[in-house]
Formats: structure tokens, sequence, C-alpha cells
């Protein structure tokens, strides 16, 4: 639901490569948000961004400071490569602007936690962009939940299959980067499943993976399996591959298929967005929700950035704040720990900050 305040929000972004398209569109249909300028290392690719979604005024990676001194934003939204994060961010929080900054937050976990710090100990608020739990299927499947549809959850199982990775020239035209990555399917993109698993199924104590490189063209991981323990009793299966292809014509519509068990029945997701509830000996029934293909993966980004949004004006806490965001990455680092030793790896809990 949209803030009914009649405030104006200003933001600057920086970055224009490929994602940064589905950013701007998002602003641009939140009447509470006005981007008054966006910058790049290309400037070019930031004048064309900025001619398709009527920004007024561009400017270099290099005048950065001169950007947010002049325009003087209410936040920044950050779309660049995870090396550069920490730096803006940091510029940033020292001006006391909030801030939205995409995942990966940075090449490291310990470079992570440095960024999250540095917004902390700033004072400014921070959103980490992470869309995954906002594709209107896992709000669905969350209210569900949470309304006792299937009773006490069993496991969430998800299946992945991209089929963009293995072709000789794997991720080339859309994100060329993915190829460098040293790691690559957990790192990038598993950390969104990662998060919504602890989304709907709550905190995890224990994390089991086999991770595995198919195209030999690429440095990092592009496929694995992860099994995930939740403090509940549950268990989480993430079985993914963007080496491999699934049979629909759109994979990048829901990212996979998702069943969910529980004590009373189940609910299914298909590649369409469609939802199924079947509750134990009896017929299986459509969920009706809305989901429609604008955009990204359901309009995810803007459903992330209304929230922002409206947070930002109301004053209560972000969903995705920095802090909560790092128990996500502690799992990925898991992951990691995981393959490298075979071992279940458990997780310990954070001390709130």
């Amino acid at each position: 639901m949209s803030s009914s305040s009649s405030r104006k929000l200003r933001g600057v972004c920086v970055g224009a490569g490929y994602f940064s398209q589905f950013q701007y569109s998002a602003w641009n249909r939140i009447p509470e948000v006005e981007i008054v300028a966006a910058c790049n290392r290309s400037v070019e690719k930031v004048q064309e961004i900025a001619r398709q979604f009527g920004i007024s005024k561009v400017y270099e990676i290099a005048r950065l400071d001169e950007m947010l001194d002049t325009e003087k934003p209410d936040f920044v939204d950050v779309i660049t490569p995870p090396e550069t994060h920490t730096e803006i961010v940091r510029k940033a929080a020292a001006r006391g602007i909030a801030i939205i900054c995409q995942k990966p937050l940075a090449p490291t976990a310990e470079e992570s936690e440095e960024l999250v710090k540095i917004a902390r100990e700033a004072g400014v608020r921070f959103l980490v962009h992470e869309n995954w739990r906002w594709q209107p299927w896992y709000r669905e499947m969350k209210r569900q939940l949470d309304a006792g549809a299937i009773g006490e959850l069993y496991s969430i199982s998800v299946r992945m299959r991209m089929g963009d990775g293995w072709p000789e020239d794997a991720y080339l035209a859309r994100q060329p980067f993915f190829r460098d990555y040293p790691r690559l399917l957990i790192y990038e993109t598993g950390v969104h499943f990662l998060d919504t698993f602890r989304y709907l199924g709550g905190e995890v104590e224990s994390v089991y993976a086999r991770l595995q490189k198919r195209n030999s063209v690429i440095k990092g991981e592009d496929a694995g399996q992860v099994v995930i323990g939740f403090k509940s009793g549950g268990t989480a299966i993430l079985d993914a591959s963007r080496y491999n292809e699934a049979e629909t014509a759109d994979p990048r519509y829901t990212f996979g298929t998702v069943r969910i068990d529980g004590s009373q029945g189940h609910i299914e997701l298909d590649t369409e967005g469609n939802l199924t509830l079947k509750k134990l000996g009896e017929e299986p029934q459509r969920i009706g929700y809305v989901h429609e293909r604008i955009d990204f993966a359901g309009d995810c980004v803007y459903s992330l950035q209304r929230h922002f949004t409206d947070r930002m004006l109301d004053g209560e806490p972000f969903e995705s704040s920095g802090e909560d965001y790092l128990k996500s990455i502690d799992l990925v680092e898991a992951c990691y720990a995981s393959r490298a030793s075979g071992q279940v790896v458990p997780i310990k809990e954070r001390n709130a900050q």
C-alpha cells in the first residue's frame, strides 16, 4: 500500500548496466519519487538511460561527490558491480544519505560486514536490493503459510534450470562479468533462494552443499545442490543449474518450480507463476492472486522499491536491512565452506546490533 504522505523523495542512481533498466523503470512508476540525476562510468550509457526515463541530469562516476553535494538527494540507489559498493556507500553515508544497494553487497563477506557497519555507524537508512522474496508468488506463499493453509512447514524444494550458461558465449549478451566471477551460482544467484528460504521458513541452523562447474569457459560454479536445515526442524532443498535447460519458453519469469510440503498439505509453483494448494485428502485448488509479466520476475523490483519508498516516508524498518541480509550472506559462505569440507556446516546465531 502506498504511503499517504505528500512528500516527494529525491533520489539519484549510480549505474547503468543491464539490470538497472528495471530499477529506473520502477522508480518512474512511483509517484512519491523523483530521480533527479544518474551517474555511470560510461556517460553514453547513462545518457541513454536518462533519455529513456526522463532524468534531467547525468554525471560521470568520477563526479560522484559533485553529484551528491549538488543534488542533495534523500537517497542513492547503488546499481554498480559489487567491488564498487563500499566506496559509494561510504560517500553517501558520510553525507547522511539513505542507501538502497544491489546485491551482492561486496566481493567478500568481510567487505559486506564493513559496508553494513559504515551505514550503521553513520546512522543512515540502508536497504539491500534483494528482490527475490518480493516476487508475487513468494509473497503469496508466505501469506498462505502464515494463514496456516498447509499447517506446520515440513520442506521447501526448488528446482532451477536457467539454460543460459551452456554455450561457449555464456552470459556475454546479458551479464558478461558472470564469466569471471570465481564464485557464481551461489554468490550471485543462489543467495536469492537462500534469502527466500529464510523469508518462508525462518532462521537456519545448518547448510550442506555440493557445487559443480559444468561449462569450462567460466571461472565459478554453475550448478549445485544445497540442503538447508531450519531451526524449526523443517528442510529446504535447492537443486539449481544455470547450464541445463528448463522446458518453458521463459525460465526467467519464476526462475524455477517450487513445492512446499506441510503437515496438512502442500503448495506448488509452476514456471508460469501458477500456484496450487492441495490439502491432504482433498482435490488441488488454484490459488487466485495477481502476478504479471511486467519488467523482471513478476515486477518484483517495483514491489521492493515501493516498500523502500513507503518505509522512507513512514519511518518504519526495512524488511531487508543490512544487518538482516548478513544472515543470508552467512548462508552463502556456509555453502562454500561445505563444498570445501564435504561436511554439514552449522550456522552461528548473530548477535543483535
